[in-house]
């Protein structure tokens, strides 16, 4: 019994690595938003000379919105990747390697998840209530709900994590 047992746990630890090809997915996801920034951008300065301020301040916040999602992808690939496959050693020894890394749990991944999703959702808003005639009240107040549903999650998700960690110091 003990043998199949030690089977099983090694079938088992070793079924991390089904999770590698999908964190390789979302190394390739980064291709078409890459497109999408440069798209953007390429238009934003074909278009600066007849654009008016409140239009190149769109163009920029889509920007920014576009980076927000690639910064989004890179947590989620090296926090799930070193949490939940394998620690990325190569990157021990870099100068340039993220002061983050390998030090985001999965506690702290939820809480850089919500506040990307927070700050993505704000500059939605953002754009929404800066383009002119196109305020839709009804569309404006789900995307409002949302977001707050996005910034309360976020809170108690902190909250969440404090009581643990105070849990945690008491014992």
């Amino acid at each position: 019994m003990e043998k199949l047992e030690n089977f099983l746990e090694k079938v088992i630890f070793a079924g991390r690595w089904l999770l590698a090809p999908l964190y390789i997915g979302l190394l390739l996801a980064l291709l078409p938003i890459m497109y999408r920034f440069f798209d953007a951008f390429w238009h934003m300065m074909t278009h600066v000379r007849g654009a008016t301020s409140g239009q190149i301040t769109l163009e920029v916040l889509e920007l920014l919105d576009t980076v927000l999602l690639a910064n989004l992808i890179i947590i989620v690939l090296f926090a799930g990747y070193e949490n939940f496959v394998s620690k990325i050693t190569i990157a021990e020894g870099a100068k340039d390697r993220p002061h983050w890394m390998g030090r985001v749990d999965y506690s702290g991944l939820k809480i850089k998840l919500i506040g990307s999703l927070v700050a993505i959702s704000v500059i939605e808003l953002l754009k929404d209530f800066m383009k002119e005639g196109t305020f839709d009240a009804n569309r404006e107040g789900w995307r409002i709900g949302i977001h707050m549903t996005f910034v309360i999650s976020g809170v108690l998700f902190a909250l969440m994590d404090m009581m643990a960690d105070r849990h945690k110091s008491e014992r």
